[in-house]
């Protein structure tokens, strides 16, 4: 007998224990915090997150066991890099291992104990929204290309319009105008 599970309020409980699998793809406009991150004209809708979640029960000698949760995630996301302003591709693959405790209290009592990430035990788990979490945090903070397709104008050249002749006014250099004012400002004589 198959039980099917709901994204938005899983039996954590029920999915470990069975040692269930839930996999699926999602259009990326479903994820509405994670909209906001993306370049203006982009089609949320024609983009789609890969996804995979994997229930486990660990039982233990003398304890209640442990409830584990591993998340896979993929998608390629439209942004802007950051060096060029030009759109840039950004493959996302995210894959974390979640266990279960029984309340926030023992969440935060050992927290600081153990490498893995604790979640609180749930009959109404939002794992739509753990996935929007993960993506989220999985963000580059400075995405940009690995080799930008246009040459970059560090120097402004490619900005100015070139002039010519009488036209072409040499810029004084800032450095000069304050060595200037420094001068001045220094005492003429030592005493």
């Amino acid at each position: 007998m198959s039980k099917e599970y709901d994204v938005n309020h899983l039996d954590i409980a029920a999915f470990t224990k069975a040692g269930q699998q839930l996999q699926g793809q999602t259009a990326l406009s479903a994820f509405t915090r994670l909209l906001p991150e993306l370049p203006a004209g982009s089609d949320a809708a024609a983009i789609t997150v890969t996804w995979q979640a994997t229930g486990e029960f660990v039982p233990e000698t003398g304890g209640a066991g442990q409830n584990w949760l591993y998340l896979q995630l993929h998608t390629q996301l439209p942004l802007t890099c950051q060096r060029c302003l030009q759109p840039v591709a950004v493959d996302m693959d995210v894959q974390r291992d979640f266990r279960f405790v029984r309340d926030e209290a023992t969440a935060e009592a050992q927290d600081d104990e153990c490498e893995e990430d604790l979640l609180v035990m749930s009959r109404s788990f939002d794992l739509h929204t753990l996935m929007e979490d993960e993506l989220l945090m999985a963000l580059p903070l400075v995405p940009r290309h690995e080799h930008c397709p246009q040459p970059l104008d560090f120097d402004g050249t490619e900005a100015a319009p070139a002039q010519s002749g009488a036209e072409a006014v040499q810029k004084p250099n800032p450095f000069a105008v304050l060595a200037e004012l420094r001068a001045k400002a220094e005492p003429s004589g030592k005493e």
